[in-house]
């Protein structure tokens, strides 16, 4: 588990193998990944946008780009959160991600970027 905090947003993440939808001889290596964004600061929030950098153990590097998370842009309220499951494939059995969402502070139209701390996608049999 990978957890950052950046102006008040906590983001924790975990990450899991998935070998049922990975085909190894194809070079292609399936991970879902859990994330939580927890609003541990004074004022509503709203998630806009998201950011990625992929890297494959291979030196492929590739950028995701686009408007909310699966589809909504949650508003979180301090104290809460928001958890959502997503994933991504690899052509190599190991990995990483980071990045950053735009976010808003409601109270005040500002707008911000929250730290997507980077984590590891490695297929679970590189780990015995």
């Amino acid at each position: 588990m990978t957890t950052a905090i950046t102006d008040g947003v906590k983001i924790t993440v975990e990450t899991q193998y998935q070998p049922e939808y990975s085909n190894p001889a194809n070079e292609h290596f399936m991970f879902a990944y859990r994330i939580s964004i927890e609003n541990v600061g004074s004022h509503a929030v709203q998630l806009l946008r998201r950011h990625w950098h992929i890297f494959d153990s291979n030196s492929t590097h590739r950028q995701v780009e686009g408007e909310g998370v699966v589809g909504v842009q949650p508003i979180i309220e301090p104290g809460q959160s928001h958890e959502y499951i997503s994933g991504c494939n690899l052509k190599t059995d190991m990995g990483s991600m980071k990045g950053e969402y735009q976010m808003v502070r409601l109270m005040d139209n500002t707008l911000f970027k929250v730290t997507i701390p980077e984590f590891y996608l490695v297929a679970s049999y590189k780990m015995n």
